[in-house]
């Protein structure tokens, strides 16, 4: 894995899909071996990380997997909840048929997964998928990678909620609120039914942290 970018790309999934949980430490020795890499490509990768707020780095300590407390969770998704908004208003407004078969068939899978409690880890990424299908759908590239940034950031806690009792089936009825208004082409409802969802997710934040 010779190219810094790559190996950058692949620690950031691993962190994202739990490999590397919050506050575990990131040794460069240990992940050059890991990834087959140099030092120097993966002193450059923690640096991205730390720009992009995946990766903390201390004096004397080095780099770790960032936490991320409930209250910036709440802020990171109130930010989401005005950019997504725009999106899945965009969205509804350049989606094709095809793109509206595509998005009411991730809704069927997702469907399926939360029929079974297990399967809360599948749930979570068929959510994310069509998270970012909407923004590859919208067109809106600003908003787009501002907004992937910030999921990436809160990607714990978005796991965390696909683990709760019950959370999938009510998450699933709001994603397809959003999709139907997207196939209607109805940007305004798109927007309101991405708004409520978010908003659905901050009060679920909330009862965390008040926990």
């Amino acid at each position: 894995m010779p190219k810094s970018e790559n190996v950058t790309t692949v620690l950031r999934q691993d962190i994202l899909t739990g490999r590397f949980e919050p506050g575990d430490r990131l040794l460069e020795i240990s992940l050059s071996e890991h990834y087959d890499c140099g030092r120097a490509a993966i002193r450059s990768a923690l640096v991205e990380l730390t720009t992009e707020g995946l990766v903390e780095r201390e004096a004397n300590r080095g780099a770790t997997v960032r936490r991320i407390s409930v209250a910036e969770a709440i802020q990171i998704t109130e930010a989401r909840a005005a950019l997504e908004s725009l999106i899945a208003a965009q969205a509804a407004r350049h989606a094709t048929p095809d793109d509206h078969a595509e998005l009411r068939q991730i809704i069927a899978d997702m469907e399926d997964a939360a029929a079974v409690e297990t399967q809360g880890s599948d749930y979570s990424a068929l959510n994310a998928l069509l998270h970012r299908r909407l923004r590859e759908v919208s067109g809106h590239d600003v908003a787009a990678q501002l907004v992937a940034n910030l999921r990436d950031r809160s990607a714990h806690h978005q796991y965390r909620l696909a683990l709760m009792p019950g959370r999938p089936l009510e998450s699933l009825e709001q994603h397809r609120a959003i999709v139907e208004a997207v196939a209607a082409g109805d940007e305004a409802t798109a927007a309101a039914a991405m708004n409520a969802h978010l908003l659905s997710v901050i009060d679920v934040l909330g009862r965390w942290g008040d926990a």
